[in-house]
């Protein structure tokens, strides 16, 4: 998001319930976001569970992070429960998914977001965020896969770089914690960041 378009939403909805959104980042702090979907079309497929874990310190900060468990609007097949690993019936003990991207944004503030396939997580979120606030997140965004991609090329400028997540983890000496969960997912890159940054990749 440019930074004329964050001055036009502070302007707009500046002191609104929402203003925390639109207030600068805090700098060296981040929230590693990982949601598990019903599928990977945004415009009709449903969000299963988010997650998203604070990166501050060089360290991961788990007693704070932010986790649900979110009911689908319809039933999902069996291709999606093999990618996700979510029983329907566990899907319907979770929260509607309105108030559960409330809780969300009420927890996130304006911390810059991190993530892996970012885009599409926030493509997912999108809809659900614009019908509470009015508008989509302004959030400073880095997506694990580019600033790994810039760090191989710099390397190896020859070869082109490997992008795969477990690829990516393996390299940076990164365990790959619950994958397809949205909590190991989030917290996998959350470490990955860190250790690109030569952090202590501490957990707390």
């Amino acid at each position: 998001m440019s930074a004329l378009h964050r001055w036009w939403l502070r302007r707009r909805y500046g002191e609104g319930p929402w203003a925390a959104l639109l207030q600068p980042p805090p700098v060296d702090e981040w929230v590693s976001l990982d949601l598990e979907t019903t599928g990977l079309d945004p415009l009709h497929d449903h969000i299963l569970s988010l997650a998203a874990v604070p990166v501050r310190d060089g360290r991961v900060v788990l007693s704070e992070r932010f986790e649900r468990r979110i009911r689908p609007d319809r039933a999902f097949d069996i291709t999606s429960i093999r990618h996700h690993r979510i029983l329907p019936d566990e899907a319907a003990d979770g929260v509607a998914v309105t108030p559960a991207v409330r809780e969300f944004l009420d927890w996130v503030g304006s911390r810059a977001l991190l993530g892996y396939h970012l885009g599409f997580d926030l493509a997912m979120l999108a809809p659900h965020v614009r019908a509470i606030t009015g508008f989509t997140l302004p959030h400073p965004r880095i997506e694990l896969a580019d600033a790994f991609a810039r760090r191989a090329r710099r390397a190896r400028p020859d070869v082109p770089p490997n992008l795969g997540f477990a690829h990516i983890a393996d390299t940076l000496g990164v365990p790959v914690l619950g994958r397809h969960s949205a909590l190991g997912d989030a917290t996998t890159v959350a470490l990955c960041w860190l250790a690109m940054r030569g952090g202590a990749r501490r957990s707390t």
